[in-house]
């Protein structure tokens, strides 16, 4: 991995998110959507800078990748809208990882909890994640995701 690029604070990019809900007026953000998002981010990211966006593991459960962290942080809202960070620092994201998250939360965001979830249990990281210990490699996110770049 690229030591010189700093990885990011997986809340900070959770709460990027969850911050643009006041942006639009698409279907509000849950814990399992956010959950997806930040894979799709964690993704991308990995597919285009060879290097982790966050340091965290993204893990394959039941409906689909999690990050263990933000399951904890989230798990008492249920199927709820989740809250806008009201503490969030913008600064703290470099702009070019902002551009990143405005492109995936664009493609992504449209779509409900549940559809991310489908579209996640149809793709080779999650699959294989669950048929081996469970979390989801790099290589495996890098492969699929370089094919997912235009």
């Amino acid at each position: 991995m690229d030591t010189k690029i700093k990885m990011q604070d997986v809340c900070d990019i959770a709460d990027y998110f969850l911050n643009r809900q006041e942006d639009d007026c698409q279907d509000v953000i849950t814990h399992l959507k956010l959950q997806k998002l930040c894979y799709y981010a964690q993704g991308f990211y990995l597919a285009m800078n060879n290097c982790r966006l966050f340091a965290n593991d993204i893990v394959a459960w039941q409906h689909g990748p999690v990050v263990a962290e933000l399951y904890d942080k989230y798990k008492g809202y249920g199927s709820e809208a989740l809250p806008l960070s009201p503490n969030f620092d913008l600064d703290k994201i470099p702009v070019d990882i902002q551009d990143l998250l405005d492109e995936i939360y664009a493609e992504y965001g449209q779509y409900s909890a549940w559809k991310l979830r489908n579209m996640t249990h149809c793709e080779p990281p999650w699959r294989n994640a669950m048929r081996r210990d469970g979390i989801l490699s790099d290589k495996d996110m890098i492969d699929f995701f370089k094919t997912q770049i235009a």
